[in-house]
């Protein structure tokens, strides 16, 4: 997904359009007390990473998950606050953290445990309706969450309002504008701080969390491998499924479709099957044309696993042959994608400019080959990035001027995209960076246009063998 982030819940029309699907199979799915549908890391791993930001502070630490009415939206799934997610695994609405510094000799706060996670009391009541709760009451919740020590929500102002006796510093997530929401969040946070501690410093805590979840762990490693390879499903059967006379649409539903019976609980951003004018359109949600005879298709689809987005893109023709000229285009911007890959290593950058930037090398190859219709090069529709940090968020914590390191797992997305001709392309993959290079780990979704003419002719062939059946 080309671009800055944009807010996936904004695109409520497009999760009309395929909630069927998963309201489908989610009367399929077990329904077990205890047994949250995205899997986890162990509690051990959440417990280092807090342990990390401790250090790393000299205030207590004060954060909420998102409360559940963040969304006013009768199709509204609840899905965690990132960072709160990325600290404790708790998927939940209602919850609330502290994490204080490490102790340092004489410290007065000593008392108070080291960190508390903080969860809604008890309603019998609201359970009847929205499902069980994990409750400070329950048996056994401090081995579930990791947390020595559950209160009830209820409690955490008169927790601040204590340690504000012993600190002058508050760390939180300080709000700031952002395409993709998550401001009002934070500004009440930072707005109950101000009742419960008026006299304390609040300090942004967002650098240092943002810095851990640049370098991925083993499990989100394999948690981000699952969500591409059902990504790699979608866009393959998307192939075969792809012919003049369906909608956009139809092609996103089916494949949401494949995620979601592969484990998927969403997509990590809102669909796009941009064809023929919308193949120009970077962030294009409508999906409303009937595709056309000719057309080229852009399909930026990526499937959310365990919490964790893919972000892949393919471009096919809708008649499953690319004419002289989207060839041409698709070609420059494959071996764009290829010239990038092979510079890839840890230290170079996305940086537009620079001795280490893979960008550079991306826009220069596009720059240097080809032309649009009067002649001109075709850097000026090169209009993004080349790629960015993925993980909780499809666009993650990440600078594209700050050097790649072993660890991170980053897109790879050259295009052009000319709107006079009804043409662009995108070709995007998914890499981890390693001590030595990357490992391609959507590799085995095709690029080579030949190929792809392959699978789509061989697919048109079975659905003519089909239909003639059904004449039969």
């Amino acid at each position: 997904m080309s671009g800055r982030p944009q807010s996936v819940r904004s695109h409520g029309c497009v999760r009309r359009r395929i909630a069927t699907i998963l309201l489908m199979l989610a009367v399929f799915a077990p329904a077990v007390r205890g047994q949250q549908r995205r899997e986890r890391e162990p509690n051990s791993v959440y417990a280092a990473r807090r342990s990390k930001l401790a250090a790393q502070v000299d205030g207590p630490i004060v954060l909420w998950g998102f409360t559940g009415r963040e969304e006013f939206s009768q199709s509204y799934v609840f899905s965690q606050e990132d960072n709160f997610y990325y600290l404790t695994g708790h998927n939940e609405e209602g919850a609330g953290l502290i994490i204080l510094p490490e102790p340092k000799p004489g410290d007065s706060s000593s008392d108070t445990p080291r960190e508390i996670l903080f969860l809604p009391a008890k309603n019998a009541g609201k359970e009847k309706w929205n499902g069980v709760r994990l409750s400070p009451a329950e048996s056994g919740v401090q081995s579930t969450t990791g947390f020595a020590s559950v209160e009830p929500f209820g409690e955490m102002r008169a927790t601040v309002e204590k340690l504000g006796k012993h600190f002058s510093t508050f760390y939180t997530v300080l709000p700031y504008e952002k395409e993709n929401g998550g401001y009002p969040h934070e500004k009440m946070v930072v707005d109950w701080l101000g009742v419960a501690v008026p006299p304390a410093k609040l300090k942004d805590v967002r650098k240092q969390i943002y810095a851990l979840r640049q370098t991925k762990s083993p499990g989100e490693i394999a948690f981000l491998t699952r969500a591409i390879d059902l990504s790699l499903d979608a866009h393959v059967e998307a192939m075969k499924r792809m012919h003049p006379g369906v909608y956009e649409y139809q092609i996103a539903a089916k494949m949401v479709e494949v995620h979601a019976a592969g484990g998927s609980e969403a997509e990590g951003y809102a669909p796009i099957v941009g064809a023929g004018p919308n193949s120009t359109v970077l962030h294009y949600d409508k999906l409303e044309r009937k595709i056309q005879d000719g057309d080229i298709v852009v399909l930026d689809v990526g499937a959310q696993y365990s919490g964790y987005s893919a972000d892949i893109t393919r471009t096919f023709p809708a008649n499953g042959k690319f004419t002289p000229r989207q060839r041409e285009i698709y070609e420059i911007v494959l071996a764009a994608q290829n010239a990038s890959l092979a510079a890839v290593k840890p230290g170079m950058d996305y940086c537009p400019h620079g001795s280490n930037s893979i960008y550079k090398i991306s826009f220069d190859y596009i720059n240097s080959h080809g032309k649009d219709l009067h002649g001109k090069k075709l850097g000026q529709y090169y209009i993004h990035g080349l790629g960015h940090n993925i993980g909780l968020d499809v666009h993650d914590p990440g600078e594209y001027c700050a050097p790649l390191q072993p660890g991170m797992v980053v897109t790879v997305e050259p295009g052009i995209y000319i709107p006079e001709e009804n043409l662009g392309v995108r070709i995007e993959d998914d890499i981890l960076i390693t001590e030595t290079g990357y490992k391609f780990l959507s590799e085995r979704l095709p690029r080579d246009p030949d190929q792809i003419e392959k699978i789509m002719a061989d697919a048109a062939k079975q659905r003519s063998k089909e239909a003639t059946k059904g004449d039969d």
